[in-house]
């Protein structure tokens, strides 16, 4: 997928098979089945072009690792907690990103910060312990 999403465009499976091999010694077939796998998969869509295929992303990364913070994170029992103990595992720099992207989401219209995730937590703030908890 980091290749697909790497190129932004639809690929064939020989374009992703010279760009691996400048790393490493990959066989064709291989890159044609993980290809195949990921359209199975409905991770890629594909067209024909020939005899060939033309494979390209059906979500763009950012969206991809969206989906799974949103998974993992809704398979909590206490999702504040969860949210505090993921927050105290990020730099400074994810931090700022965070508050970039809430002001993003809430638009120009909400002037008020967002509450602060520590203030969330539900009764038991021993859970969300930074770093992780207990």
């Amino acid at each position: 997928m980091t290749r697909v999403w790497k190129w932004n465009r639809p690929v064939t499976v020989r374009e992703v098979l010279e760009d691996l091999q400048q790393e490493r010694s990959i066989a064709y077939t291989t890159v044609m089945t993980v290809l195949d796998n990921l359209h199975q998969k409905g991770w890629v869509r594909r067209e024909a072009e020939g005899r060939a295929y033309r494979y390209e992303a059906v979500s763009t990364r950012p969206a991809y690792a969206a989906a799974l913070m949103n998974d993992a994170w809704s398979q909590s029992d206490n999702p504040a907690a969860a949210l505090v103990a993921f927050f105290g595992m990020m730099s400074d720099e994810q931090r700022q990103a965070l508050r970039d992207a809430v002001r993003i989401v809430q638009g120009p219209e909400t002037s008020e910060p967002a509450p602060d995730a520590a203030e969330t937590v539900e009764e038991n703030p021993g859970s969300a312990q930074r770093g992780g908890g207990r």
